[in-house]
C-alpha cells in the first residue's frame, strides 16, 4: 500500500537561452526509470508510493539536472503524507 503523493515541478537553470523542454523529458525519464506510477500534468508530475521511496528520487531528479548541465535546479514539491494508504485514483475519482 503506498503512503505518499508527490508532485514535483523542476525548473533547470539552462545555459542562455536553451530551451528547458529536454531537461524537463529528462526529469520525466528518470521518474518513468523509477518504475513508481506517476502522471504528468501540465505544470507538475505526480508521484505514488512510499515516501521513503519517493524522496531519494526527487534527490535523483535533481542531480541528473545538473548532470545534464544545468547550473542549478528549483524543485517546487508537494507531498501528501497518509499512512494508512492513498493513492492519485481515490482522490480524483470522482471526477472521471
Amino acid at each position: 500500500m503506498t503512503n505518499s503523493l508527490v508532485s514535483i515541478q523542476i525548473l533547470p537553470k539552462a545555459k542562455d537561452e536553451e530551451d528547458v523542454i529536454p531537461y524537463v523529458d529528462h526529469a520525466i525519464s528518470v521518474i518513468h526509470e523509477s518504475g513508481l506510477n506517476y502522471k504528468v500534468h501540465p505544470l507538475e508530475t505526480t508521484i505514488e508510493g512510499n515516501l521513503a521511496e519517493i524522496l531519494p528520487l526527487i534527490e535523483k531528479v535533481n542531480e541528473a539536472m545538473v548532470e545534464k548541465g544545468a547550473s542549478n535546479v528549483i524543485s517546487q514539491i508537494k507531498v501528501l503524507y497518509q499512512p494508512n494508504g492513498t493513492s492519485m485514483d481515490s482522490l480524483t475519482e470522482k471526477y472521471r
